[in-house]
């Protein structure tokens, strides 16, 4: 899975990369077929923000968006509710394909 992490109107230490490329390791490992993944660091109005965007296979997107007082918790926040997508997407039923018998 390719991982872009972008800091926009900041800077972000590369402890604080290094933890945003692993929990977008760990998300990826409860998404089924991920592609790609994006992690964007910023600040909007003195708030510290992350946003982050998982590409599924099929064309799906999850996006999460979490705020803090400071990067670490804003990354915290968004992986919670990214994880929370997930697993409501696990239980969602899922249409099965009417097998027709060749011959």
């Amino acid at each position: 899975m390719q991982t872009t992490i972008t800091a926009r109107h900041c800077e972000i230490s590369d402890e604080l990369r290094e933890r945003a490329r692993s929990v977008v390791e760990r998300l990826g490992l409860l998404a089924r077929g991920p592609v790609e993944a994006a992690v964007v660091f910023g600040i909007d109005s003195g708030q510290q923000f992350v946003e982050l965007r998982l590409h599924l296979a099929r064309g799906e997107w999850l996006v999460a968006h979490g705020e803090g007082d400071d990067h670490r918790t804003a990354l915290d926040r968004a992986e919670e509710k990214l994880r929370r997508q997930l697993d409501k997407g696990s239980t969602r039923p899922r249409r099965s394909r009417d097998i027709q018998p060749l011959g």
